[in-house]
């Protein structure tokens, strides 16, 4: 085991009461610790006199201790230390709640530096509760007073003056140890800071242009790696087998001539981009980005056309099986002059369009569809989950497609896309992933960055006319009034209960009963209305959403599954509840469900925020109607962490909040490709393969 690598349970430096909460901040190796970076710093390092303190001013002052003494409250359960400090300029009075024992550590006469903040109270200009540190001739180094001092993100019981003391005599000893992973003519380039002296300079910074350099060091590494492993991976799948799926243009062009409609040419270049990649011998890796009825649909039934009349077959994967059931019933609208057999697996009913009735759906039992998928009787396979089940087993699979695949893990699209036996040998089945989700420049050259990119930029019916409303909660009344007046146009409205982080469906199914409750028994009652949550059943889901097909239901309450794939035409309202709980390029997405049938429609928004920047940024879906756009003033606001999800992604912090910088993210590609392209496999550069391997182990794609 390498020293960096030694569990924190291991270090005799560290008090075993604190191991157990370091874990609680994920560090359990000594590298984690010293790799825990400050997320700001205080500026202690200029004295400032007494007498030229400001009320609100965070700053150090160096005084002598004149008094000191504990009082208790008149409730005798609280401790107010007080003392009373001066330099040459004035005297300060000091207070600290709750510590009675800093009586017995600080004495009349003692020199302290004290860092804090003053206040203004009832008793005049103080600080309240300062860092302190004697001043003795012994003394050579000051860790929490009278220098740039780090400020770490803490857990119960361990504050940030623990983690500097604990810190510092790991670094003194330990700092050697760390091995410089990245090459030296990239540091001699781009002038980067030595990892030693940089992981010191992070922590105890000598001025804040140091401690600049060394965060600037650590974000470059981080994104590197990740450039690293991304481009990796993306070069070693061309290395990789496929079908080569040529393009029928004769039946792309019947099969264009055939729809309702004229594509647009963002359409036809995705289209084409997806043809020619599927005829190069290696996996395409491609995803397919659009807004919300952008048409992303047409475009993968065209590419599933087209490799199921190359004698392959296509397995479509959807997150829900309402949306599954969708993709089915468009299919088969799509491709009903084609002689397809087109099959839906589902955890419950079962179905097939078979090339012989192609315009009836038949119910087909599990085991008969399995069968006739496994003989490659089936060319398309629509399903979710169930898709990636031991029993399914395909004859030619030459393409999967993935519906919103941020939905899925990494290790289900892994199972989908494994390796396909055949004749001619051991091959990988072409990817083509869909999302409406908007992807920021630096997401797409980072956490998809092994993925080729094609956007559907332009609205097949053109600019829907959706009108945005933030409205303030004195606004109720006029909303619901909105709501009714279009629900007597014979309209359809969808209300939306909050996001509840952590994902806990008990709660948010316990909110959408509540809204229910509430409209259905006080607001609408006349109406009538509906509810849809995660914990219904697969049957009770479908009920819903045919009633609301049909008419049955006027108004929709439900949790954000209606973010994903329901399309009702008629409908043109949407309340949300909570919106500052979602992103705005989620919102985004809600608002592609409304307004389907062309009709005017309105997307209304209620915060429980008070908060004017949370107010501001809702305010930005007024005027913007631009997925991309509102996506980068997302991740700008409110970070890559909320944007993608932290948790699911397992990127190291620093490269998390370095996603923002394009500049610095281009920087790290740029010098990760030019690595790969001098030496694929890193023999020159070993402490960098070894370094990249343990990443490649802490990263999780989901």
């Amino acid at each position: 085991m390498e020293l960096l690598d030694k569990p924190i349970s291991e270090i005799k430096e560290i008090p075993q009461s604190f191991k157990k909460k370091f874990q609680k901040l994920g560090i359990s190796t000594l590298k984690d610790l010293l790799f825990y970076f400050p997320r700001r710093y205080e500026n202690f390092s200029k004295i400032v006199p007494i007498s030229q303190l400001k009320i609100n001013q965070t700053a150090c002052i160096e005084a002598e201790v004149k008094f000191i003494e504990n009082i208790k409250t008149y409730k005798k359960k609280f401790i107010i230390t007080q003392a009373l400090v001066s330099d040459d300029t004035g005297t300060l009075k000091i207070v600290w709640f709750n510590q009675p024992f800093l009586t017995r550590t600080i004495k009349e006469g003692d020199k302290l530096y004290l860092a804090g903040k003053l206040a203004y109270t009832k008793a005049g200009p103080l600080f309240q509760n300062p860092v302190f540190e004697k001043i003795t001739p012994e003394k050579k180094v000051y860790l929490h007073t009278k220098r740039i001092v780090p400020i770490y993100s803490e857990t119960e019981r361990i504050s940030s003056k623990w983690i500097r003391f604990a810190l510092y005599p790991l670094l003194k000893k330990f700092a050697k140890e760390i091995p410089e992973v990245l090459p030296d003519f990239l540091i001699r380039e781009l002038s980067l800071m030595p990892v030693q002296e940089a992981i010191f300079e992070i922590h105890f910074p000598s001025s804040l242009s140091k401690a600049k350099k060394a965060r600037y060091r650590f974000a470059f590494q981080e994104l590197f790696l990740l450039e690293l492993f991304i481009l990796k991976e993306k070069y070693q799948n061309r290395l990789e087998k496929a079908p080569k799926i040529f393009p029928k243009i004769e039946i792309v062009k019947e099969f264009v001539k055939s729809l309702p409609f004229s594509l647009t040419n963002d359409q036809k270049k995705a289209a084409w981009q997806i043809l020619k990649d599927m005829e190069k011998g290696f996996p395409m890796m491609r995803l397919l980005q659009g807004d919300v009825g952008s048409g992303k649909t047409v475009v993968a039934a065209l590419a599933s056309l087209n490799t199921a009349k190359n004698s392959y077959q296509v397995a479509f994967m959807a997150p829900t099986e309402i949306l599954a059931k969708q993709h089915f019933e468009t299919f088969r609208e799509f491709l009903k002059d084609f002689n397809l057999n087109i099959g839906l697996l589902t955890s419950k009913k079962d179905l097939l369009i078979s090339k012989k009735l192609p315009k009836e759906i038949i119910e087909i039992s599990k085991k008969r569809l399995l069968e006739k998928t496994k003989k490659g009787e089936i060319d398309i396979l629509v399903g979710t989950h169930s898709l990636i089940q031991e029993k399914v087993k395909f004859k030619r699979l030459g393409l999967v497609i993935i519906d919103e695949q941020h939905r899925f893990g990494i290790y289900q699209r892994a199972e989908l896309t494994r390796k396909e036996k055949s004749e001619e040998g051991d091959y990988l089945p072409h990817l083509l992933s869909m999302t409406a989700t908007p992807i920021p420049r630096t997401l797409a050259l980072t956490v998809y960055g092994n993925l080729d990119i094609s956007l559907l930029k332009e609205m097949p019916k053109g600019p829907r006319k959706v009108k945005t409303i933030v409205f303030s909660p004195k606004q109720r009344e006029k909303a619901y009034k909105l709501i009714r007046q279009e629900i007597e146009k014979g309209r359809q409205a969808f209300v939306i209960c909050p996001r509840i982080e952590m994902n806990n469906s008990k709660i948010e199914m316990k909110a959408v009963k509540e809204e229910y409750e509430k409209l259905s028994k006080k607001i609408f009652p006349d109406l009538k209305i509906g509810i849809l949550h995660g914990k219904m059943s697969v049957t009770e889901k479908e009920k819903v959403m045919k009633d609301l097909k049909r008419g049955k239901i006027q108004i929709l309450v439900s949790t954000s599954v209606v973010e994903v794939g329901i399309d009702v035409p008629n409908a043109t309202v949407m309340l949300v509840e909570g919106a500052e709980r979602f992103g705005l390029a989620q919102l985004h997405q809600f608002r592609g469900r409304i307004g389907r049938g062309g009709d005017k429609s309105y997307f209304l928004l209620f915060s429980e925020s008070s908060s004017r920047k949370v107010y501001q940024r809702l305010k930005s879906l007024e005027k913007i109607n631009n997925g991309l756009e509102l996506a980068e003033i997302d991740l700008k606001l409110r970070g890559p962490g909320d944007f993608i999800g932290k948790r699911q992604w397992g990127i190291p912090d620093l490269a998390m909040a370095s996603l923002q910088d394009i500049e610095l993210v281009e920087l790290a590609r740029e010098s990760a490709k030019k690595i790969l392209e001098k030496d694929f496999f890193l023999k020159n550069y070993p402490l960098l393969a070894k370094e990249l391997s343990k990443f490649k182990k802490e990263i999780h794609f989901e």
